[in-house]
Formats: structure tokens, sequence, C-alpha cells
């Protein structure tokens, strides 16, 4: 017992000595889901998929290195942005992917992984919309990052597996359409090692 204690606090000292801490920060060129319709007297007024806009994200990730490979998992608070017919819907979330990363070549290495995401608040311009169906989805990181000291450039691609819808309700609180919030987005960050 005394023997597997003494390797686990060896394997746990080993481990914390490749570990790096950071923080980052970033754009994102997001694109939610579709506004399937809003309807009032029977009449469908309005269908879009939306048009992308530009949101940003800031958080801290925890880096462990095993020769070749690393696991990242990170904490991220981002605000997306999304446009349906000349109405803005914004969302903010907290998102924790947990990325496995191999270095290709000198700094430049790729990851991929799952990211978890809290939903913490959305709204649609000139709408009341309900709060979404699942505070809490599953998403995909993939992507590729370049390393040069302290200082990492990543580009990733973010898609969340399944719908989850919103309600858009009239002044009456009567459902008149949904808005899938599922994030589809290409996110570019900077991080700084401390």
């Amino acid at each position: 017992m005394k023997n597997n204690l003494l390797c686990f606090v060896f394997l746990l000292a080993s481990v914390s000595s490749f570990a790096q801490f950071g923080v980052k920060a970033g754009l994102n060129f997001n694109s939610n889901g579709e506004l399937r319709e809003i309807v009032t007297a029977g009449e469908n007024i309005l269908e879009d998929s939306g048009d992308a806009k530009i949101g940003y994200h800031l958080g801290a990730y925890y880096e462990i290195n095993f020769i070749k490979l690393y696991l990242r998992p990170e904490v991220v608070y981002t605000k997306t942005k999304s446009e349906y017919n000349s109405n803005a819907y914004d969302m903010s979330k907290i998102d924790v992917p947990v990325l496995l990363g191999i270095d290709v070549i000198g700094p430049l290495s790729v990851f991929a992984g799952p990211a978890f995401q809290y939903i913490l608040d959305n709204d649609y311009e000139n709408f009341t919309i309900s709060d979404v169906r699942n505070d809490i989805t599953v998403g995909f990181n993939f992507g590729a990052a370049v390393k040069i000291g302290n200082i990492g450039f990543d580009v990733r691609y973010e898609r969340g597996f399944s719908e989850n819808e919103a309600t858009i309700l009239d002044s009456n609180n009567i459902a008149i359409g949904t808005l899938d919030s599922r994030p589809s987005q290409l996110i570019f960050s900077l991080s700084l090692r401390l």
C-alpha cells in the first residue's frame, strides 16, 4: 500500500511538471441553427437560416503534456451573435472543451474533443424568447494550433451535436416559432501561458 501511494505521488508530481496553465481570448464567427418559422394568424411570416456575426470569448486552460500528445481542458465564457431577418439573436454561455492534441511538426499541433456547453442567457431582438430547452449541451471541437514560446494561436471549428430550441413567443406568451440555438462557429484564439 505504501509503495502504491508513493507511485501515485510520483506520477502526480511528474504530470504536474509537464502541465501548463494559461489564459485565452479571441473572436468567434458564429451561426446558430435555423429560425424554423414565425406564424401569426395561420400565416408563415418568416423562415431564415440566419447570418453569422462576430462574437467573442475569454477563458483559461490547463494543458498536460505527454511527449507528443497533450490533454487540454478549457473553461471559456462565450458570447455569440447571429442575425435573422435584421433581428439580432445573442447568446452567452460557458464552454468546457476537453481537447486531445498531437504535436505534428515544430510548433504546429492538431486537436479535437468534446465541448460541454452551459447556456447562461439568450435574447432575440424585438421578440420575447423562452429559455432554451436544454441548458447543458454537448458539441465537438477540432482545429490546429501554433505555439511559440508562451504565446499560442489556434483556429478551430465547433458544432453542437443536438438541436436545442428556444421558443419565440408573441405578446400573449403564445408560441409563434422556434429558434435552434445549436452553435456552428469558427473560433480564433490567442493564448498566453502563465
